[in-house]
């Protein structure tokens, strides 16, 4: 649905971004992430054709979009980090004037202009003017001009900047249901927003793509091993000698004893692997009672990691 080929945008002397390549399918829900300044809205702008690279291809449904850009625009809703909105209009006369520009029907016009507003939540200020609109409601406006002509591809530019945390859950609520029917990308530099809401991630740093994958995946690479904490019946001796030969397992430390015969472990093993099956099922073999297992989170420490210099390659 969405590809970007060797990247390369410049403004004078400075690179924006160099070489910047990633597909994202139909379906997913893509978070693209990075610091303030690593090049995201640059990339968005290529990809909708608000801004031509230097170098490069953006491709949007296998039309390159530099090519076709109307086609391209036809099929992508793009809500940009500044939502442009004229305050002197009404909401309902705004979503009718974006309406009459994406050449909707006038028996469907109604129809869809409806659908937003419920979809969107906007029933409350319908007939309020935006001007008098809280930045929330602002962003539900944006996301329905943004929806309004069904587009197959959504590509949302900080979408919750500026919000309240209740602001920040409705408006991450809304993207998640909106995600399900859509192939979506969301540029944040949020890592939470990409945790709650999104199925895989990129990283961009300084212009360039430093890594992809699952939240899970990019933590794991970046931080070489995986660690897993797990608690469990038996004698401690017993139960570290065993865990230890484990495949895959590389060290297994005691932490402390619960009870005399229950005992936490931290597991270091190797990333080829996921052994939580193998903890499983050494567990149910051996007839070990298993009460806790699970890996340590380390995704924001990956992403500090990925955006300060180290690991780059990751």
């Amino acid at each position: 649905m969405i590809e970007a080929k060797e990247l390369t945008k410049r403004y004078g002397e400075t690179v924006a971004i160099n070489e910047v390549s990633f597909k994202v399918s139909k379906g997913e829900v893509v978070g693209f992430l990075g610091p303030n300044g690593a090049g995201k809205t640059t990339t968005m702008k290529i990809l909708t054709g608000y801004m031509p690279p230097d170098k490069g291809t953006a491709l949007i449904n296998d039309m390159v979009v530099q090519e076709k850009p109307v086609q391209v625009k036809q099929c992508i809703g793009y809500l940009p980090e500044d939502n442009p909105l004229y305050e002197d209009m009404g909401v309902y006369d705004y979503l009718s004037f974006i309406a009459d520009i994406r050449a909707i029907d006038k028996q469907e016009k109604t129809r869809r202009i409806t659908e937003m507003i419920e979809v969107c939540g906007l029933q409350r200020v319908v007939s309020k003017d935006i001007y008098e609109l809280s930045k929330g409601y602002r962003q539900r406006l944006g996301l329905a001009q943004t929806l309004i002509h069904s587009p197959d591809i959504l590509i949302l530019d900080e979408p919750t900047a500026g919000l309240d945390p209740n602001q920040i859950i409705e408006i991450r609520n809304l993207i998640r249901e909106i995600g399900k029917q859509k192939t979506t990308i969301l540029c944040t530099h949020i890592l939470s927003e990409v945790q709650a809401t999104c199925n895989r991630s990129i990283i961009i740093n300084e212009g360039r793509i430093v890594a992809q994958g699952t939240p899970e995946e990019i933590s794991q690479r970046a931080r070489g091993n995986q660690v897993i904490y797990i608690t469990v019946r038996g004698r401690q001796e017993a139960l570290q000698e065993e865990l230890t030969k484990l495949p895959q397992v590389l060290s297994a430390k005691h932490l402390r004893a619960l009870e005399p015969d229950r005992h936490r472990f931290v597991l270091s093993a190797a990333t080829e692997k996921d052994i939580n099956e193998d903890i499983f099922i050494w567990a149910k073999d051996n007839n070990h009672i298993l009460s806790e297992i699970h890996a340590e989170s380390s995704f924001e420490k990956a992403f500090m990691k990925l955006t300060m210099g180290e690991n780059k390659d990751a």
